[in-house]
């Protein structure tokens, strides 16, 4: 039995279909071992060192205003997004408190006069007796000691009542600015301590941008440095636009090791922009030589990131690790090639056993 069936099989296999099949086997095999795959060399170019971040819009003139008396808040006249006038009254006070003291020192004023109408009154008497030699200079003395005493009093009077009134105002919290009403933190009927945040406070015009850069990439950038930031234009889409100034605080943050720059942006700019609004900043830093490989060249497969390295014997897969992106010029390599490799263009195929570089030395634009 085994003897018939080795027959049979060797008789299909000189038959003409299976001539056929085994032609069909003989070109795919030969056809997979011309599989042409475009390389491109590894070279050094100069790419731009720039980086991109995120920044936040806040206005240059910002205050958080805060009550300077104490009491309960009877009145809170304003609201987020409300738009104020400069001295326009934002809240009021309970001025229970502060009107006693205005009656107090307005008392202490009127006892002052007394006094001192009484000192200079005795005064005059004693130096009309010292001049008909009734009394004796000591005396003159101890009367001019008195009036002076007396127009000390009437002054300290009068700065206590000015004092009260001063302090009577504050029961009347204005704004120090024409702007706008950023947010409330108190409502009516909330107890008022000196010093205690009522609202934040803000001038429309000018905005900033205010950048959190790391220690590592503020060091890159020199005076003078191209500086960008992306603002929505007219016709709804982002353009880049040159901040009018630029300046960074002298000292960097001991946690998040960051130094803060502030971009200040142009009046067309800011137009289009509110507080607290997300932008996107763009520096420039020179122009170093990098390794670069095109886009085309680099395969992901979940944590792998690698190309196929020409070689004699075929393409070699080889892990590397990318810097930057720099557009049409590609990728930046960090680690993995060096300038003499030839990467394929298309790693799909080149991952196909028999592949081959069309032009192994040389690079395929």
């Amino acid at each position: 039995m085994a003897g018939t069936f080795f027959a049979r099989l060797l008789d299909f296999s000189l038959s003409g279909r299976g001539v056929v099949c085994a032609a069909g086997l003989l070109a795919g095999a030969q056809a997979m071992a011309q599989i042409q795959v475009p390389v491109a060399a590894v070279q050094l170019q100069a790419v731009g060192q720039g980086f991109e971040m995120d920044g936040v819009v806040q206005p240059v003139k910002q205050s958080t205003i805060s009550a300077q008396a104490g009491g309960r808040l009877l009145s809170l006249a304003v609201k987020a997004g409300d738009r104020v006038k400069a001295g326009q009254v934002l809240a009021t006070i309970n001025d229970s408190e502060t009107q006693a003291g205005v009656q107090r020192s307005q008392a202490g004023v009127a006892q002052a006069d007394a006094e001192l109408r009484n000192a200079r009154a005795n005064f005059e008497r004693t130096r009309d007796l010292l001049s008909k030699g009734f009394i004796s200079s000591a005396a003159m003395d101890t009367a001019q000691a008195q009036l002076k005493s007396a127009q000390a009093g009437r002054d300290q009077a009068s700065a206590g009542a000015r004092q009260a009134n001063l302090s009577q105002g504050f029961t009347r919290v204005t704004a120090p600015f024409e702007g706008w009403v950023l947010q409330t933190l108190v409502e009516a009927g909330d107890l008022a301590m000196p010093g205690t945040p009522l609202l934040t406070l803000y001038a429309p015009m000018p905005l900033r941008a205010v950048v959190q850069m790391p220690v590592s990439r503020s060091t890159m950038l020199k005076t003078g440095e191209a500086i960008e930031v992306q603002v929505p234009g007219a016709d709804g889409s982002q353009v880049w636009m040159r901040p009018v100034g630029a300046s960074h605080v002298p000292g960097a943050d001991p946690v998040s090791q960051t130094i803060e720059w502030r971009l200040e942006l142009p009046a067309q700019a800011a137009a289009t922009l509110m507080p607290g609004q997300q932008i996107r900043v763009r520096f420039a830093a020179g122009q170093k030589q990098r390794l670069v490989i095109p886009a085309a060249a680099v395969l992901r497969r979940g944590e792998l990131t690698a190309v196929y390295v020409a070689s004699p014997q075929g393409f070699v897969l080889k892990a590397i690790r990318l810097g930057a992106d720099h557009g049409p010029q590609g990728f930046e390599v960090l680690a993995g090639l060096d300038v003499k490799d030839q990467v394929a263009l298309d790693p799909v195929k080149a991952g196909l056993s028999g592949a081959q570089a069309t032009a192994i030395g040389t690079e395929v634009q």
